[in-house]
């Protein structure tokens, strides 16, 4: 069977922009890199059911002046690379991450550098107009990268369909309302320890937790989630690096398998893997840390029967295989040397 996932990238040295893919699942190796669509550091895209694609991006004009927002392509057609079908561009900087409402038919981006959540409406036509935007605010943290401002750098929907923002810079959870405009009305806040620099949230919402992930503090949080009230809670907090680690890392990206029994965070800088069982109650211990063989896994995921896991390095551009154990969780390496350029962010294509 071939699997088709869509890869975010930087275009700083050889990237062109966004690309697809392929995960040949019985011959069990990655396969057949295509550029899809050409755009200026696309860190992350989504995907909507009628397979349109929404990439983040940047413009420059002749002067040098940036504003970011993200381009839409129409992921139906096989005319790579693809031209976009719409594009917004109306903040001060590239987003950070972008993800879709299907049912409200909404685009949410979460802008790193300006520190604002944004809503954006789509038309039937696919063209896309501004619906809300709010500024996170909040006490700075102690660390170097968060002295200059709110941060904010994941936003999606909750399994109820409220709306979670996670902010970097004032180590902040936010929880909103969403209306059908697209209007994001405050529900909650969680404020985690000082200097934990949150960047990206997973929901479970069998065992009513959400798991939080640290980059500044290289640490997984467990949180009780109320859904009727929308309110977090902290309940404790894992180390995903080794105890006598020493050097620079930035946890990043956090995947939960279908039944909930196990969770992965990738750590860049100890260039790993951290493999967490997760019991009936949502409690974690650490199972295993597996090497990426490269360096700076930004993000990574799992295959359609998450029977294999695929993890992209940004520095070295590779991309990495493994098998999964799906009693154990335990991830083996069987394919390293895939070339990836500047890779980010894998979504596998609906």
């Amino acid at each position: 069977m071939i699997e088709k996932y869509l890869l975010g990238t930087y275009t700083r040295r050889i990237s062109k922009g966004v690309y697809q893919l392929e995960l040949d699942t019985e011959n069990q190796k990655l396969q057949n890199l295509t550029f899809v669509g050409s755009a200026i550091d696309p860190t992350y895209v989504a995907e909507s059911t009628q397979k349109r694609i929404y990439a983040i991006t940047k413009v420059k004009d002749d002067k040098g002046n940036v504003t970011g927002g993200f381009v839409e392509w129409d992921g139906t057609s096989n005319d790579f690379p693809l031209k976009p079908i719409a594009s917004v561009h109306d903040q001060e900087t590239s987003p950070a991450y972008i993800a879709v409402d299907e049912d409200k038919q909404l685009v949410f981006t979460a802008n790193y550098h300006a520190g604002t959540v944004n809503t954006y409406r789509i038309a039937d036509d696919g063209s896309i107009s501004k619906a809300d935007r709010i500024m996170d605010k909040g006490t700075l943290g102690f660390r170097k990268e968060q002295q200059d401002g709110p941060h904010p750098h994941y936003i999606n929907l909750t399994p109820e369909g409220r709306i979670v923002a996670v902010d970097l810079g004032v180590d902040k959870v936010f929880i909103y309302d969403l209306e059908d405009s697209g209007k994001l009305v405050p529900v909650s806040e969680l404020q985690m320890q000082d200097g934990y620099g949150p960047r990206h949230i997973y929901f479970d919402a069998k065992k009513k937790v959400a798991y939080l992930v640290g980059e500044l503090s290289s640490n997984v949080a467990v949180l009780d989630y109320d859904a009727d009230k929308g309110v977090l809670s902290l309940r404790d907090i894992h180390s995903t690096i080794p105890d006598d680690w020493t050097e620079h890392n930035g946890a990043a990206a956090i995947r939960v398998s279908k039944d909930g029994r196990f969770v992965y965070v990738s750590n860049r800088g100890n260039n790993s893997i951290a493999v967490f069982s997760s019991d009936e109650s949502g409690n974690l211990s650490l199972v295993q840390r597996i090497s990426t063989d490269g360096d700076f896994p930004r993000d990574f995921n799992l295959s359609d029967d998450e029977s294999f896991v695929i993890a992209l390095n940004q520095n070295s551009d590779n991309a990495t295989l493994y098998t999964r154990d799906s009693e154990s969780g335990k991830l083996t390496m069987i394919q390293k040397d895939f070339m990836v350029p500047e890779g980010v962010s894998i979504l596998r294509k609906k």
